[in-house]
């Protein structure tokens, strides 16, 4: 682990890596939205731990500031520790501030910061080692590049592990991404349903599990590099998911010899000379460890067990767990659920006079990532009453805010989608967010099950849509399926024309708005629904059950057809 190894290919990953966490700061941190992210105090945040308030705006202006110069500082290693440590300290403080914007890329970045921090990258290809090249010998211990590559490995690897769920090799993660232009080239031998499950599911799967074992053997690097870099570039044109590809790029090379810089550079130049050799030779001789280094190795090897224990541990962190298994943000489990979010309803019920009000979600938030995850629904029902009460009944652009009560209940439903599934509810709708018993140890309570009952169906799923999409261009359906004594109200506007509801399992009862009508349907049945009213679809008997809407989207019609 202290072996001296040249520090030339570490310069250049610190580098790079400054470069594109000066960009990550700037526009995924949204660090030229401060304003838009931070200025409204009425907007909702999630810390990871409620004592944490949000800052001033002065306060947020300069924590970012501190995160550019940090990120420069490490770009130009320039008081490298100095500028490694502004940089992670204000990373980790603003990621930690809000949890809808967690995910495992801006960990990794968070992981890499904190490895760079502990190192000697500063040793080559910086200010500081032109500044004092006394002190800063082109050689750095073995452990910095270890750790580096143990990182990125465990990334690969842990996230190929996590691709053998069976919703993965069974093709229904990521669908229709054949149609993207990156996959022309496989259209000419594979129809678009091919390259989703060979291509995106089995080829993704064996990739993230063995590139890594590619990378490390220097007989398959090469070709290794060439296939990490091509996936990467794929994924960024793929996916919305910021500097992570390019970061990915970036540090692939840590993978080969540390020397390589300096041998590219000779093997340029036109005269004959020799790269020189850089390691002292006192450093080659075996010397006694030190209680440091003893305890730098301890160090190490707990950061690895973290890494690998961390993607495991849901069975522990229960309360931060919905239908999925793992961790939101540090689990590495990319790309294995796909979510399709349906309706989120936010329902406030005033104990003291019973009076009902429905509240747009998407107010004081900005983005609706937290409605799945039962932690941020308790802290933005929290939020949302302390909103309430501080306008309650006051004009506000344009808008009364009702007169409330001190007692007040908020309740949420959440319909959603989990890999192509049937969208049902994710939360007890009728469950008190206010008084929700929580703990990051204990399973959710009013979290209800993923129904594995539709699983049968979704073999059918697939054709039944295409065959409603075959009907028009602006056709389309969507599959609900709900829990035995629920029912769910829906509202149709006159946007919509032909507008049919299939009943494919179970059974229930369709009543109309203000209970004009009522009428039970089994599997099979169907019914043609009027528009422009509310109607309410109660699941009868002991089985969930499950249906269709079809219908065509007129105004989308005629917008197309130039009326």
């Amino acid at each position: 682990m202290y072996q001296p190894r040249h520090a030339s290919s570490l310069g250049i990953i610190r580098i790079l890596f400054g470069m594109l966490m000066i960009i990550d700061t700037l526009f995924e941190r949204s660090g030229l939205e401060i304003i838009y992210r931070w200025g409204d105090n009425q907007d909702c945040h999630f810390p990871l731990f409620p004592q944490m308030q949000i800052p001033s705006f002065f306060t947020l202006a300069l924590i970012y500031g501190t995160m550019i110069a940090g990120a420069v500082g490490i770009a130009l290693g320039y008081k490298f520790r100095y500028s490694t440590f502004m940089y992670a300290s204000c990373y980790w403080y603003l990621l930690l501030l809000d949890k809808t914007y967690w995910n495992n890329h801006s960990y990794l970045f968070g992981l890499v910061s904190i490895i760079l921090l502990g190192s000697s990258a500063n040793a080559t290809y910086s200010i500081d080692s032109l500044l004092d090249s006394a002190e800063h010998e082109k050689t750095v211990p073995f452990w910095n590049y270890f750790i580096l590559r143990f990182q990125f490995f465990i990334l690969y690897f842990i996230a190929g592990l996590k691709k053998t769920d069976i919703e993965w090799l069974s093709g229904y993660a990521m669908l229709d991404l054949g149609h993207h232009w990156v996959f022309e080239p496989f259209k000419f031998i594979l129809s678009t349903e091919k390259i989703d499950f060979f291509v995106i599911h089995l080829v993704g799967f064996l990739l993230d599990l063995t590139i890594g074992f590619w990378l490390i053997s220097p007989v398959t690097r090469c070709y290794a590099m060439v296939f990490s870099t091509m996936f990467h570039i794929m994924n960024s044109r793929l996916f919305s998911i910021g500097m992570f590809p390019y970061v990915c790029i970036a540090t692939t090379p840590i993978f080969c010899k540390d020397d390589w810089p300096e041998q590219l550079y000779f093997l340029i130049r036109s005269e004959n000379c020799k790269n020189q050799d850089i390691y002292p030779q006192d450093s080659l001789k075996e010397k006694r460890i030190t209680v440091k280094q003893r305890f730098l190795a301890f160090l190490l090897l707990t950061y690895c067990g973290i890494q690998f224990f961390l993607p495991y541990s849901h069975e522990i962190t229960k309360g931060y767990t919905n239908w999925t298994k793992g961790l939101y943000g540090y689990s590495w489990d990319m790309m294995i659920h796909s979510w399709n979010s349906g309706l989120v309803v936010l329902r406030v019920l005033d104990n003291a006079n019973g009076e009902e009000y429905f509240i747009d979600p998407d107010v004081w938030t900005q983005n609706q990532r937290w409605s799945k995850h039962a932690d941020m629904c308790v802290q933005y029902a929290q939020c949302l009453k302390n909103n309430l009460m501080k306008l309650n009944g006051t004009f506000s652009s344009n808008k009364h805010w009702p007169v409330l009560s001190n007692n007040i209940s908020i309740y949420i439903d959440v319909w959603c989608s989990l890999n192509k599934r049937f969208q049902q509810r994710m939360f007890d709708p009728y469950y008190d967010l206010l008084t929700a018993k929580w703990s990051p140890f204990e399973k959710v309570e009013w979290l209800l099950p993923l129904m594995t009952e539709s699983d049968e169906f979704r073999s059918q799923l697939q054709s039944l849509e295409d065959h409603v999409y075959s009907w028009s261009n602006y056709s389309d359906v969507l599959f609900v399926a709900d829990f035995p004594g629920m029912y769910l109200e829906n509202y149709l506007t006159d946007d919509l024309v032909n507008v049919t509801l299939t009943i494919l399992g179970g059974e229930v009862i369709y009543e109309t708005e203000l209970q004009a009508m009522s009428i039970k349907l089994t599997t099979g049945s169907n019914y043609v629904i009027p528009t422009n009213k509310f109607h309410k679809i109660y699941t009868n008997g002991i089985k969930p059950s499950f249906y269709m809407y079809t219908f065509v989207n007129q105004t989308l019609e005629k917008l197309g057809n130039g009326a």
